[in-house]
């Protein structure tokens, strides 16, 4: 092994491989520990929802049109799966922006199920509901155009339930069981679904626990695959971003499980720079508590 020579403080020459080891080391560990921001927004902080808080939207009033962070925001859900069967003529267009009544209702408790509207059914057909619709369009390879036409509508019912009452008056979500993917079933997991937007805990193949979370942006994606946890940090401050990451569990370089008080606050309005976030504190704390260095980490769709 080649020797680095070095000066004490003496002036003399002295031997420093070790030295040149241990400065590398600490390197990497400050590298990879460095992690992804814990309030990485995507979108800007003014509510963006389908009604002015505190009152209702107004009959026939216009909504702006949405922004391209509003049209995106569900970006981790917008791989193209194969459409359906083109037919002879255009599909007939059944709600729209603007529309109003319990149908639109039923529109969002549904897409509520599935992830991808994040706020109370209003009944009103605004912008975040076009939005919503926009992703569910894309991600199945459907014209993204953000209007409810009948293949997107028969798309959805067949992918959800009806909405019980709760659901209507966004008091619950009832969301389908999360398909567990086969690299989840043995061994203790912490398997995460894109398409569901859900960590499942699973030990043995049996879930102890599920949890929403979300991911990064198009620009900073959370990486998909099988990793393991190789750190963790209770009280982890990000060193890129300077802001809180608790409970954080490393799987691949700086990306980790993390509770995100932006997520809390939020919803999916915003985005991590790579981490998966957790916006249940108690749920992750829990978490946190049982998982172990080594466990697997497998993030799939």
């Amino acid at each position: 092994m080649k020797r680095f020579r070095g000066f004490d403080g003496r002036g003399r020459h002295t031997t420093t491989a070790s030295a040149v080891r241990r400065s590398l080391a600490a390197v990497a560990v400050l590298a990879l520990t460095a992690g992804c921001s814990a309030q990485a927004a995507v979108t800007p902080s003014v509510r963006t929802d389908d009604r002015p808080r505190g009152s209702a939207a107004p009959d026939g009033a216009p909504s702006a049109p949405p922004s391209a962070t509003q049209s995106s925001s569900p970006t981790i859900d917008a791989r193209p799966e194969p459409s359906e069967e083109p037919s002879a003529s255009p599909a007939e267009v059944l709600m729209s922006e603007g529309a109003q009544g319990g149908r639109v209702r039923e529109l969002q408790a549904r897409l509520a199920q599935i992830g991808w509207f994040d706020d109370a059914p209003t009944g009103v057909y605004g912008r975040i509901t076009v939005a919503a619709v926009k992703g569910f369009q894309a991600k199945r390879g459907l014209p993204a155009d953000g209007a409810t036409d009948t293949v997107t509508w028969h798309r959805l019912l067949g992918m959800t339930t009806e909405p019980t009452r709760g659901e209507l008056d966004g008091k619950a979500v009832n969301k389908p069981a999360t398909k567990l993917d086969p690299r989840c079933l043995n061994g203790r997991v912490m398997c995460v679904s894109k398409t569901t937007r859900t960590l499942s805990w699973v030990v043995d193949g049996t879930v102890r626990s599920t949890m929403d979370v979300r991911f990064g942006s198009q620009y900073t994606p959370t990486r998909e695959g099988s990793f393991s946890v190789f750190l963790k940090s209770k009280d982890h401050v990000s060193t890129l971003y300077d802001t809180p990451m608790p409970f954080a569990m490393f799987f691949s370089g700086g990306q980790a499980v993390h509770y995100s008080s932006d997520f809390a606050a939020r919803g999916y309005n915003g985005a991590s720079h790579g981490c998966v976030n957790v916006r249940d504190r108690q749920a992750v704390a829990a978490l946190y508590a049982q998982v172990r260095n080594g466990d697997k980490v497998v993030i799939h769709w």
